[in-house]
């Protein structure tokens, strides 16, 4: 059997994995922390040290542009030459590709079980697909199905302007903005995100000595209905979220559907439920009627990445998805 090595690079975490190109099963999947590696040429060399089989092909995704032979990541210092990693391991094809473009090419082969529907109606073949998600940054990109094969169109959408629709809105922005100058929806929607929003929103409401917290601190509180400030700050990024899946939706007219990914949203799926993400999803004016239809996924599926990779790669080698 043939296999090929997949790769999910984030600012935090990499997963590493094999991918049987006949039939696209996975195999050794493990994960490590970018942080204990000064490279990524470190990170592969101990995997396929430890996994012991040849490889000679394979699909990086990773969270950052990848249009040039040098990668620099967004939100890690990892920076490496795709010709450099290419020479290092023997590899005959490598194909480095945006996170965001594997976490697409996922969508055409989860299965229900890996998918939780927030309202619309049932996916319409033939129609783009939106997948966005929230880490440590915001991923976005779009999905056609074309000639036989899943294109994955990728951006950096998390960089699009902030658009706030509130007196509080309005307030975080302002503040963020005599901070960073620009503000982009990442700045909010993104796990530094929730921190930037819980002081925001602490700040407006008149809170004095709030607790310095962490992303998953905030969540945590919030879930449990210990901290008002905290289930406020996770009621305005799910407020945000429905605003900006909204636009993604509509900027493609995504019948396909609008997927959520990322490892934020997957660990509040029944709190993004009873919020207002799905009334300011809809929330479009003229469109709200056309923006009904469209349904909204959240990925549940652990690796999701990675199996994009493998679509990937296992497309580039001929096979059909």
């Amino acid at each position: 059997m043939a296999y090929g090595l997949i790769a999910d690079v984030g600012g935090t975490n990499i997963r590493l994995a094999l991918v049987e190109l006949a039939s696209g099963s996975m195999h050794t999947v493990r994960a490590y922390l970018c942080a204990d590696y000064a490279g990524l040429d470190l990170a592969l060399h101990d995997y396929l040290g430890q996994v012991g089989i040849p490889i000679s092909e394979a699909c990086i995704a990773i969270a950052g542009p990848t249009g040039q032979d040098l990668i620099q990541m967004t939100n890690h210092v990892w920076k490496f030459s795709q010709q450099e990693i290419k020479r290092r391991f023997g590899l005959s094809q490598l194909h480095v590709i945006n996170d965001y473009t594997a976490i697409a090419l996922s969508l055409p082969i989860l299965k229900e079980n890996q998918k939780v529907q927030i309202g619309g109606n049932e996916p319409q073949t033939g129609h783009p697909i939106a997948v966005c998600g929230s880490g440590t940054g915001l991923g976005v990109a779009h999905l056609i199905h074309h000639a036989g094969s899943w294109l994955s169109l990728a951006g950096e959408g998390g960089h699009v302007d902030f658009a706030p629709q509130d007196a509080q809105e309005y307030h975080i922005l302002t503040g963020l903005q005599k901070k960073y100058g620009h503000v982009s929806v990442e700045r909010l929607l993104s796990g530094p995100g929730l921190t930037e929003l819980y002081s925001a929103i602490a700040v407006y409401q008149g809170v004095t000595g709030a607790e310095s917290l962490t992303a998953a601190e905030i969540t945590g509180r919030a879930l449990r209905a210990e901290c008002p400030v905290c289930q406020e700050t996770l009621a305005q990024f799910c407020r945000l979220l429905g605003s900006f899946a909204g636009n993604l939706g509509l900027t493609m007219a995504t019948l396909g559907g609008v997927y959520i990914a990322g490892g934020i949203i997957p660990r509040f799926v029944e709190f993004l439920k009873q919020s207002d993400f799905r009334d300011r999803f809809e929330d479009k004016g003229r469109f709200q009627h056309f923006m009904q239809r469209i349904p909204v996924f959240v990925i549940t599926e652990k690796q999701p990445g990675l199996l994009g990779a493998g679509v990937y790669l296992r497309q580039a080698a001929g096979h059909t998805i």
